[in-house]
């Protein structure tokens, strides 16, 4: 293994020279969302609550279509300032904001530089560079910095004489991951941090990081986990004393055929302003063989806390909150009569926890104690993401397909006003009033439907705005990705069906077979049967709600990414003449060019059943005959194929070589393709021109 040497981190950097992105000031015209209308609105990230002042700073994104760019501003506020809304008293350029703990100074990041904050007094955390995350030990004397590694020999150095050669030279697997190639990996440091105050005051003189010592050194590990893993999955004791952290301690083609991740928890060795060592490391989940990630200690150190897959290779199994003793060892399985995941979760008290999960189309706040007692604290059409906790208040995220993220107290000491028990959400924020105030939104309603094989599925009916039933429509089925994430309410700033229906379209967007949120066994019934059940469902959503008299059955489109996108394709070659126009983004077209292509190997080996040269195998053999680039002889409606070139889940030659197939076959076709995106579309101008392609494809065909 080559020798490890530090990087710098490329994300979230200053752009030197550039004033920072403020608000934008929109006008609307005709009432209806627009792309730009879209663009233009804010996108607040976080939320975070400080116990000692009561004070809350949350962050805000705002974009800038002309200059392409974005800028992150975090906001503190005193929540009990303004009846109602948060008062905010400073604003300021940076992300990632945590309490310092210490009469209000908050810490946070800018340009992956660390920085301390109060009362519009900044200090610059010397030594604390270049970083990609960090997390304050309760005691505020150490800190983890989270900094780049390099884990691999690049090609300059094997070939220094070559400095412009830009080939990558790999002998392993998981050499791409995401939309990087993989030579570097994120790696937590332990250091000491040392401050010094003015006199007997409050007031911080300078702040300065010591040497560090590397949790994962002389290893090619990551922690926190590429692609999506953050802070989240390292934490403090109350003692200040050990650490936990999460780690798949594999590499190469062990990394890209397992997601055995577990739990390591570290002692601290301190002497005087140092770290001196880590040491008795022990893994407390080493008999679990799938992921285990986010722990959390709680407030009396007793327990320990985290999120639990028990398969390994199953990235979409059940999402557990479990609990350990850490004096007797014993484990419990807090949320085991849920039969869905938990997404987060909070200690509200050293023996309660606070957790979200999905049931029935949306996502709501539950409380649990170590008794197995689990309470539903919140009822409503929305998905609820947990802030902070914050003595007996909870600070929530909440969305919904109407609205994109606001912030919302709930009193955990409030006596229900409804005879269900449910506790009262106050929004404390109004970010895009000045973009609601301007557009008639869309009105969103859940409809229950009978399939082909006698279950009850959820699909929500997104009707346009100024929605006549005595009109006919245009009506688009949305193919959900994943393929098992929830259509619950969300808010994409993409696929966002405000922006679809304001073309006066309906939307149906179905929960079918292979989503959470209606237990396990309806969740698991895709994997190894991609053209089975859950296109059944696809069909069984649109037909039934066809019998609608305002629905225009000889208008009808159909749309997705991701797996969605595959939908797309596979629908295609089986529709029957149902619809008049596809799109579909970043999908899988041919399942045997996937299967090899894809980064996670985990993932095609067990929701494709196994490779395609095991001809024993009947799932993988059904799978792979279900291909969709196996039925392109029955295309024969107009398709638009969107995908990215640094999409490396999902290679962009699978929407290239759909175009060419329906080009060739003499199908109206349209390709967009972007050189500079992901398995998403991250940039401004780019997704103002993916909502107008899209807008234009449909109309082109569905009008």
């Amino acid at each position: 293994m080559a020798a490890m040497t530090l990087v710098g981190v490329s994300c979230q950097k200053a752009e030197e020279g550039k004033a920072p992105i403020t608000k934008p000031q929109i006008t609307i015209e005709g009432g209806r969302l627009t792309p730009e209308g879209l663009w233009a609105m804010g996108r607040i990230g976080s939320v975070v609550s400080d116990i000692e002042t009561g004070w809350v700073a949350y962050t805000v994104s705002y974009y800038s279509v002309e200059e392409n760019r974005s800028t992150s501003w975090i906001r503190v506020c005193n929540p009990f300032d303004i009846e109602g809304e948060l008062g905010v008293f400073d604003e300021f350029v940076g992300y990632e904001p945590a309490w310092f703990g210490c009469s209000g100074w908050l810490a946070y990041m800018r340009g992956g530089q660390l920085y301390l904050r109060r009362d519009g007094e900044e200090v610059k955390v010397e030594g604390a560079e270049d970083i990609e995350g960090f997390l304050l030990s309760p005691m505020r004397d150490k800190i983890i910095l989270i900094k780049q590694v390099k884990t691999v020999e690049t090609t300059a150095d094997k070939y220094p004489d070559l400095p412009l050669a830009t080939g990558h030279i790999h002998e392993d697997l998981m050499y791409k991951h995401w939309d990087e190639w993989t030579e570097t990996a994120p790696q937590p440091f332990v250091c000491p941090l040392e401050i010094d105050y003015y006199g007997e005051g409050e007031r911080i003189k300078s702040a300065k990081v010591g040497e560090g010592v590397n949790i994962l050194e002389g290893t090619a590990f990551e922690c926190p986990m590429k692609p999506f893993g953050g802070i989240e999955q390292l934490a403090w004791n109350p003692n200040n004393e050990e650490i936990a952290y999460t780690c798949r301690k594999k590499t190469g083609l062990d990394y890209a055929v397992s997601t055995n991740s577990d739990i390591y928890l570290i002692k601290v060795e301190s002497g005087e302003s140092s770290v001196k060592s880590l040491k008795d490391e022990r893994n407390i989940t080493a008999d679990n063989k799938g992921y285990d990630t986010n722990p959390a200690y709680s407030p009396d150190g007793k327990y320990i806390a985290w999120l639990s897959m028990e398969r390994d290779g199953y990235e979409s199994d059940e999402n557990r909150l479990m609990v350990m003793d850490l004096q007797t060892g014993e484990k419990i399985f807090v949320s085991e009569h849920m039969d869905t995941n938990v997404d987060e979760f909070k200690w509200k008290d050293a023996n309660t926890l606070l957790f979200n999960a999905v049931w029935n189309g949306t996502i709501d706040i539950y409380e649990a104690n170590l008794s197995g007692w689990i309470g539903r604290l919140t009822c409503g059409q929305h998905d609820l993401g947990l802030g902070d906790v914050c003595d007996h208040y909870v600070y929530i995220l909440g969305h919904s397909m109407r609205q994109a993220n606001e912030i919302y107290r709930m009193d955990l000491l409030e006596e229900p006003n409804n005879p269900d028990g449910f506790l009262t959400l106050a929004q404390l924020t109004h970010e895009n009033d000045n973009i609601y105030n301007q557009i008639e939104r869309s009105t969103v309603v859940p409809r229950w439907q009978k399939t082909t094989d006698g279950k009850d599925m959820l699909t929500w009916i997104i009707y346009p705005p100024h929605f006549d039933p005595t009109k006919k429509y245009p009506t688009i089925l949305y193919c959900e990705g994943g393929p098992q994430s929830p259509v619950s309410q969300f808010w994409s700033f993409r696929w966002n069906f405000m922006m679809m229906s304001a073309g006066d379209y309906i939307i149906v967007a179905p929960n079918r077979r292979g989503l959470p949120g209606f237990g396990m066994e309806w969740n698991e019934e895709i994997s190894g049967d991609y053209g089975g059940q859950c296109m059944r469902d696809y069909f069984t959503a649109i037909d039934e709600f066809c019998t609608e008299p305002y629905v225009d059955k000889d208008h009808l489109g159909c749309v997705g990414a991701s797996f969605g996108g595959f939908s797309v394709y596979w629908i295609a070659g089986h529709h029957d003449g149902r619809f008049k126009a596809f799109i579909a983004h970043d999908g899988i077209f041919n399942l045997e060019m996937q299967y090899l292509e894809t980064e996670e190997k985990w993932f095609a080996n067990w929701d494709m059943g196994g490779a395609y040269w095991e001809k024993d195998n009947a799932i993988a053999q059904r799978t792979f005959a279900n291909s969709p680039h196996k039925f392109v002889d029955k295309w024969d409606t107009p398709i638009l194929c969107i995908h990215g070139e640094k999409d490396y889940r999902i290679l962009a030659n699978q929407a290239m070589a759909a175009f060419d197939a329906a080009k060739m076959r003499g199908i109206p076709a349209e390709l967009l393709i972007f050189p500079d995106e992901n398995h998403w579309v991250l940039k401004p101008q780019n997704g103002i021109l993916w909502q107008r392609e899209f807008r234009s494809f449909l109309d082109k065909y569905l009008k």
